[in-house]
């Protein structure tokens, strides 16, 4: 059982979902992204997703992108991040994601990229702009070093294409919540609910199921789970807050971890 599952399998057992943080290396500078990763699994996330800067983030919103230029200027490189993955892991056991587009892991090569990120401490890989059609030599990349390879599924996605999505996953699989881009979003639909109802059959017994895009309170949490989801991804709501507190590291910190507590929280199952 891969770490990943492993996370979801304990969270279960503990009667509550997996909560997924997502954040940039290297905003504002690499050097704080440990410290940033400490505070969230402090606060109680299960799995860090550490986005890999590229210039060109076609699934992300204003935030993410924002926050992509500012990790670039600050020289953010792919082995940098890695890097960063490694001194995480060295004090901390929680499952570490990479996201990120495929130029970055194409220029590197596909094997040396996962195999570089294995050896720095990553467990898995997400790569948004990677169909699932065109997936087959990275997944095998992945799989020859024991990354989990985590598809994305959308609102538009067929039965029969959610059914290779879901055989071709490993890890969870990402169902997008709603048309369009990352970011937080103020409710969570009526349409994203009836969503997750309808995967929720294709992954049963099979793979976790974890929804992001527009997640970003704890009442989108409890909603999310509640309809069925085995976990939710926060992003967006975790990068505002460095990028509003980046000139004060201490502040952001704790509510960085104050945040991470809050949507914690929000996962556990409610008893009838």
């Amino acid at each position: 059982m891969s770490a990943i599952s492993e996370a979801f399998r304990r969270a279960k057992e503990n009667g509550c979902g997996v909560l997924i943080g997502y954040v940039t290396a290297g905003d504002p500078s690499i050097e704080l992204t440990p410290k940033i990763a400490g505070a969230l699994i402090k606060g109680g996330v299960d799995i860090l997703e550490l986005g890999l800067p590229f210039s060109d983030p076609i699934a992300d919103g204003p935030t993410i992108q924002a926050a992509s230029v500012r990790a670039l200027a600050a020289g953010t490189t792919p082995i940098k991040v890695l890097e960063a993955a490694e001194e995480i892991k060295s004090c901390h056991s929680t499952p570490l994601v990479v996201m990120t587009y495929y130029n970055p892991v194409f220029k590197m090569g596909l094997e040396q990229f996962c195999k570089a990120a294995k050896e720095h401490g990553v467990d898995g890989l997400i790569v948004p702009d990677l169909p699932v059609e065109e997936g087959g030599d990275l997944r095998q990349a992945a799989d020859k070093s024991n990354l989990d390879m985590i598809f994305l599924a959308a609102p538009s996605t067929s039965n029969q294409r959610l059914q290779n999505i879901v055989d071709a996953s490993s890890g969870f699989l990402y169902l997008v919540s709603h048309f369009g881009i990352t970011g937080a979003k103020t409710t969570i639909e009526d349409s994203t609910i009836q969503l997750v109802k309808r995967v929720k059959p294709f992954t049963s017994g099979k793979i976790p199921l974890a929804v992001g895009f527009g997640v970003s309170k704890p009442e989108h949490v409890k909603q999310l789970i509640s309809a069925g989801a085995d976990g939710v991804i926060v992003g967006s709501t975790l990068v505002n807050i460095i990028q509003k507190k980046n000139e004060n590291p201490k502040i952001m910190l704790e509510e960085l971890e104050k945040t991470a507590a809050a949507l914690k929280k929000a996962t556990k199952h409610e008893t009838p």
